[in-house]
């Protein structure tokens, strides 16, 4: 099996698919769907998985955000599945795996996804490099609530960090070894230490305002 995904896969994809990130906003636009595929394919070398299914898997895993944030999961999978034009490269099996890895991406999953390509794109989708991490938070919080002063901005950012990413949050990796479980430990050394992850928040708070306001 061919290492690489098929090029006129891939050229279908970044006109038709990729595209349709740019109106979900910096936290879940195409800067991040870029990263996930990236990450799923430095994954396909790890897991020796089919690289054109886990191709089409990064690049539709947040189409579902083109509806509803708390079932975007869902909906991708339906998004998925209804386009027929996946039909030229993929079998009806094949395509049933990505919609049912596409399902259990999101982290807060409480079970573990279903095959070794939901694992893939759920690990991809945790880019865990901490700055990234923390600037989606903010970016997310700012696109989302605008309504919010800074000190509500810090509330909302603290809980949700917290949640999700602290020893005791939701988030699971489901590779073991992979650079996930690094950048996590950094995270939560991070998280450990109110002080610090305040003057974080702050710092790229006041960034993304300042540019947000063209300064």
């Amino acid at each position: 099996m061919s290492k690489n995904v098929n090029l006129d896969l891939m050229e279908f994809v970044e006109q038709q698919i990729l595209p349709r990130y740019t109106a979900f906003g910096k936290s879940h636009g195409l800067t991040h769907v870029q990263r996930v595929i990236h990450n799923s394919m430095e994954l396909v070398r790890v897991t020796g998985a089919d690289p054109n299914m886990a191709y089409v898997i990064a690049a539709y895993h947040d189409l579902g955000m083109e509806g509803p944030r708390a079932i975007h999961h869902i909906t991708g999978g339906k998004i998925l599945t209804a386009d027929a034009r996946l039909k030229k490269w993929f079998s009806p099996e094949q395509i049933k795996i990505m919609k049912e890895a596409v399902e259990d991406h999101r982290a807060s999953s409480s079970r573990a996804p279903r095959s070794i390509y939901g694992k893939i794109v759920a690990e991809a989708d945790r880019d865990l490099e901490p700055e990234m991490i923390f600037l989606r938070a903010v970016q997310f919080g700012m696109e989302n609530y605008p309504e919010k002063n800074e000190e509500q901005m810090w509330q909302r950012f603290h809980a949700h960090i917290k949640e999700k990413y602290g020893r005791s949050g939701y988030l699971k990796l489901w590779i073991p070894n992979s650079p996930n479980a690094k950048n996590l430990e950094m995270i939560r050394r991070t998280i450990d230490d109110e002080a610090e992850l305040r003057r974080v928040f702050e710092r790229i708070y006041k960034l993304s305002s300042d540019r947000a306001q063209g300064g």
